[in-house]
Order: structure tokens, then sequence, then C-alpha cells
């Protein structure tokens, strides 16, 4: 018997990248899933290849909280409770800041941060109740500010902060919180990411085979989840930078910029 059998897991954003793949998982494994997403028509596609298994499906944009609300109720009302909340859904941008509108730092912040912070308080009756488990998908950002993504490395950092506050408050009630920090993965995050005016940029210019799968990521996230870590951040590239960046901050600066700055343009 798995982990995960007859365990009521949440993944949100789950038609896509690493949350379709959790999901892929998860029903493989036995367990009751619920996920969200903003688009109808990729929720029914998901729903339709998993008619046969324990799946709820709703629409909801995780930025906001009304919507938020619904998708937790209405994931209670269909399996009873919730063990594990699994919190996916995120957007990226690729723009410096001096040519940023505003708007897509907010929109940073409305989905990678209040997102999980909404979905998050609208299911912990439910999981102190089950001394489940609550878990953030962050990013190597949210060690290391990037170039080109300060709204998103802002609400990674945000996003590690108040997971790392909400598991010291639930201390002795039996939850457990957690984060992972995947690096580079083929996730629509990247072909999602906003411009500089909040619309989105596209295919990027990384090469799609030197990247992790979403698979290996998804089942390296549950690993992790399965043996209750407190941190995991995946691929070398991405222990190294955390590494760095803690003891070799001056180091980093440099070398980051030589990474994402090419002819003197920001690579996207």
């Amino acid at each position: 018997m798995s982990f995960y059998t007859n365990k009521v897991v949440i993944v949100t954003g789950g038609t896509e990248g690493i949350g379709r793949a959790l999901i892929g998982l998860l029903i493989e494994a036995g367990a009751k899933v619920a996920t969200c997403g903003r688009q109808h028509d990729k929720l029914y596609a998901l729903q339709l290849e998993y008619s046969q298994f324990m799946l709820h499906t709703m629409v909801c944009d995780v930025s906001h909280e009304e919507e938020c609300k619904r998708f937790i109720q209405s994931t209670v009302e269909t399996f009873g409770t919730i063990d594990i909340l699994i919190n996916n859904a995120g957007i990226s941008m690729r723009s410096l800041f001096d040519d940023a509108d505003t708007f897509v730092i907010r929109r940073m912040m409305d989905v990678n941060f209040m997102g999980v912070v909404y979905c998050t308080k609208a299911a912990l009756p439910f999981i102190i109740e089950q001394k489940g488990i609550i878990v953030g998908i962050s990013s190597v950002a949210g060690y290391r500010g990037l170039p080109g993504r300060s709204g998103y490395s802002a609400s990674k950092f945000a996003l590690q902060g108040w997971l790392e506050s909400l598991r010291t408050e639930l201390v002795g009630l039996g939850v457990h919180v957690m984060w992972v920090s995947p690096g580079f993965t083929t996730s629509n995050i990247r072909h999602a990411a906003l411009n500089s005016h909040g619309e989105g940029l596209g295919e990027g210019t990384l090469d799609e085979s030197k990247l992790m799968s979403a698979e290996t990521c998804a089942k390296y996230i549950l690993h992790a989840i399965e043996k209750r870590k407190r941190v995991q951040v995946l691929t070398f590239t991405g222990k190294f930078t955390v590494f760095l960046n803690k003891f070799f901050p001056s180091l980093a600066d440099k070398l980051v910029h030589q990474h994402y700055f090419k002819n003197g343009e920001l690579v996207k």
C-alpha cells in the first residue's frame, strides 16, 4: 500500500507541467485528488483522462480569495476532508524592473504568494484535524534574487518566509509544513511568463533537452512529502546556487549576472 493510498490531496494549478505530473502520480498511488485551474477546457480534458478515478476539478483563479474558499469547500464536500495541500499554482515574469509595469509585480504576489495564503487559510482547519501536510512549490529564486524576475523572486522569498512562520506556529499540532524548490524544469510556468506589460511572453530560449522533466520533478516532490522533509532543493545547479549565495554572495552576484545577461541583453 502506498503512502498516498486513500489520502485526499489538493494540487493547485494541475492542468499542466509539474501539477499535471503530480496528479498522474498521485492517482496511480491511490490518492483522492482535487485540482483547480483557470481554464475550463484544460480541466475538462484532465477530467476525461482520469474519468475512472477519484479526481475532483474546479475552475479557480487562486489570486481571488472567494474562489479559493469555494474550491476548498467543494473538495471537502466531495471527499470529506483534506490530508495534503500542495500549493503548486504559479506564474513567472521576464522583464527588467526598470521596464516593468508595477502591475506585473503585483500579479506575481497575488498568484504566487497570496494564492498560497488563501488556499492554506481555507484548508487549514481540515489539515489540522488530519495532522496533515502543507507544501509550497517554491524556487531557487526564493533563495537568490534573479535578474529579470524581480517580482517572481519577491513572491518566492515571501512564500518561504511565510511558510517558515506557519511551520513554527503549528509546532505541536502534528501538522508538517515544507517547501520544495525545483530547478529549471520543463514546466509551463516558463511559457506562461509575463513580459514587462503583463502579457504572455511565450517560448523562452532555454534548451528543453537539458532540463529536468516535470515527471521527474513530481517524483522528487512526492518523495520529499512522504519523508516529511523541511526543505528540498532540486538539481545540482539549484543546490550550488543556494550554497554559493549563502557563503559567497558577491561571487554569486557576478556569476548570476553572467548567466542571465548575454551581450548586454537579458536572457529570456
